[in-house]
């Protein structure tokens, strides 16, 4: 059975010119980057040429801003825990609910240690309230961490308006934002429109590289107080020995996704907006998560009321096709998303969602064939719901409503 991978905002397939570009540094240029004799200075210089590449596809930032990292989670940490120790004055984080756990846990570990947070809250599109954001920001803000794109719902957050505002209001506002979902997809130049953040991260195997890399930019000035201690590499900010294929694999693939970026986005949001287009239209009692917002061109969130995500998932896999839900119950819990009960998704939908979320290698053959099982595999699990009524094919009279 061929698969239909429609999963790329949890992990993509390594390109294979990524992985051509990788493969003589695990056979041939093998040297310790750090060494001192011949063969190992190429390797170094294969690294200090991934860092150029990247600095210059993030819109001609320093190479010396660029700090090479195993992935956006150790990336986050760097920034918001390494900005705390090196800040130590003030003592106060503004961030969303609907961010990553790689960035809500670390916020909510700080605020633990006694540092004041606020958690701006996220309307029903997963938009928040500039004047909240605004009325946020006091004299004792520390940092400003807030993602580009949200990775369940793929709404894009103004980042070039926050953090222009963070710094006219004061300088010494340190911003961050996660990145992970954007950068390939989104114009991501931090010279003209993101000219104004300080720390961005983001990570190898959202973009078609390896996983196990990642990036940090930050802005030269920034104080932000190495995370992980051992060693002189990385200009003494990260230590550990560099991994030398995966850092090149990570040069290989921006290159690979700047350079096709705007056809790539267009073919794509063509294919989502297809799906989004065809499964709203066949199946009754269905909503998009995030509709009305900006959103990332490649996916689509969508809430099915009256079944479970975890039944979606397995009907899916059985035609080989591959999503992922909002509900946390497919990894052990009955909670719903954190994201989709930020932004008020009803009782009736919020365990029911599912994410597609498209890449440079789907067809339209693909999304033909979804639109095709998907909405039987609704018909199916709807016969199974004490909600739904089989024979009027509308929920039960007892049935919870649908805004509540």
């Amino acid at each position: 059975m061929k698969v239909i991978y429609l999963d790329n905002n949890a992990t993509t397939p390594v390109a294979p010119e990524v992985f051509q570009s990788m493969v003589p540094f695990f056979t041939e240029d093998y040297f310790n980057a750090s060494s001192m004799y011949e063969p190992a200075q190429h390797t170094a210089r294969a690294i200090a040429a991934a860092r150029k590449s990247i600095a210059s596809g993030l819109g001609s930032a320093d190479p010396s801003e660029i700090l090479f990292t195993s992935c956006a989670t150790e990336s986050n940490n760097t920034a918001i825990l390494g900005t705390a120790r090196g800040n130590p004055n003030r003592r106060h984080i503004i961030t969303t609910t609907v961010e990553h756990p790689a960035v809500l846990e670390v916020c909510k570990e700080l605020e633990r240690g006694g540092y004041r947070v606020t958690y701006l809250n996220v309307d029903r599109s997963g938009n928040f309230d500039l004047g909240d954001f605004i009325r946020a920001l006091s004299e004792d803000t520390l940092l400003v961490t807030i993602m580009h794109a949200n990775n369940e719902t793929g709404v894009i957050f103004p980042i070039e308006q926050l953090s222009r505002i963070t710094k006219e209001t004061d300088p010494a506002i340190v911003f961050h934002t996660d990145a992970t979902q954007t950068v390939g997809k989104l114009p991501v130049d931090l010279t003209r429109n993101l000219v104004h953040v300080d720390l961005l991260s983001f990570s190898g195997h959202k973009l078609h590289a390896p996983k196990g890399v990642g990036a940090l930019f930050i802005r030269r000035g920034s104080r932000c107080r190495p995370f992980m201690i051992g060693g002189h590499q990385e200009s003494g900010r990260r230590g550990g020995t560099e991994n030398v294929a995966f850092i090149v694999g990570l040069a290989k693939a921006l290159q690979l996704a700047l350079a096709s970026r705007e056809p790539d986005d267009a073919r794509i949001a063509r294919l989502r907006d297809r799906l989004e287009t065809a499964l709203l239209a066949a199946i009754p009692y269905s909503q998009v998560n995030g509709k009305g917002a900006d959103r990332l061109p490649n996916t689509l969130n969508l809430s099915i009321h009256y079944i479970e995500g975890e039944g979606i998932l397995y009907q899916l896999s059985e035609h080989g096709i591959c999503a992922s839900s909002g509900s946390a119950c497919t990894s052990g819990s009955l909670e719903p998303s954190h994201v989709l009960r930020a932004m008020h998704v009803p009782f009736t939908a919020v365990h029911g969602s599912v994410r597609f979320s498209l890449g440079r290698y789907n067809t339209a053959e693909e999304i033909e064939k979804v639109i095709e099982v998907f909405p039987q595999i609704v018909v199916n699990l709807r016969k199974l719901s004490p909600y739904w009524d089989n024979e009027r094919n509308t929920p039960r009279p007892d049935a919870p409503r649908l805004d509540e």
